[in-house]
């Protein structure tokens, strides 16, 4: 599968979050965030804390942990986990339906990055993983499996790390840019609706039901 002429990134957040994010004006960085009280966390506390020491070898100084990070895939093999709710190290419990997907471009997001000073990369596979390998020029794209990324079986290994590649953004990385919020059915529409009430930017909100399992 070649590159996507218009490739998308993906940031999966719950839905009690979002009226923070919009307050905020960005999402922040989990190297932020870890300042920060409160919320509904959806990620894995021992994860999280080995990111903050893996360096993003395309770029001296900078870690996983230091970045905002987004999948270049909906339905991401996370979000499986969430859904499956059986994980040891997972402590959130409360399913798939409240998560919201927050979609943006991946070229816009690097135009805007290059443009305020902002330090970008992709993963080849889990970001999160010590042997994971990084780039930091788009004409390194073609480096990554686009088949891995947008299958929809990730039993096989290979697949599997290939779903993981994963977009990072230096600190934060602003709402105007989120172009579209996809939610898992119309009941989580109000949420969202008043999350982003009073913003500037409303982007689209849609049922993505194919986003979800």
């Amino acid at each position: 599968m070649p590159v996507p002429a218009h490739p998308k990134i993906y940031h999966i957040v719950h839905a009690d979050n979002l009226a923070s994010i919009v307050a905020d004006d960005c999402l922040w960085s989990d190297a932020v965030m870890v300042q920060h009280q409160g919320g509904t966390v959806i990620g894995m506390g021992s994860i999280k804390q080995r990111r903050f020491g893996l360096p993003v070898s395309c770029h001296d100084g900078l870690n996983v942990g230091d970045c905002v990070p987004f999948y270049l895939c909906s339905r991401s093999i996370m979000l499986f986990v969430i859904y499956r709710a059986n994980h040891p190290e997972l402590s959130y419990r409360g399913g798939q339906q409240p998560i919201v997907h927050l979609e943006a471009d991946l070229h816009r997001t690097v135009q805007w990055a290059e443009a305020s000073g902002r330090r970008w990369a992709f993963s080849l596979s889990n970001a999160g993983a010590f042997y994971s390998q990084f780039r930091g020029r788009l004409d390194q794209l073609d480096e990554i499996n686009w088949d891995g990324v947008a299958a929809t079986d990730f039993r096989d290994p290979d697949v599997k790390e290939a779903k993981q590649a994963e977009f990072l953004v230096e600190r934060s990385f602003p709402w105007h840019l989120v172009e579209r919020v996809g939610i898992h059915s119309q009941d989580i529409a109000p949420r969202v609706a008043r999350a982003m009430q009073g913003s500037t930017h409303r982007p689209k909100v849609e049922v993505q039901r194919a986003w979800y399992y």
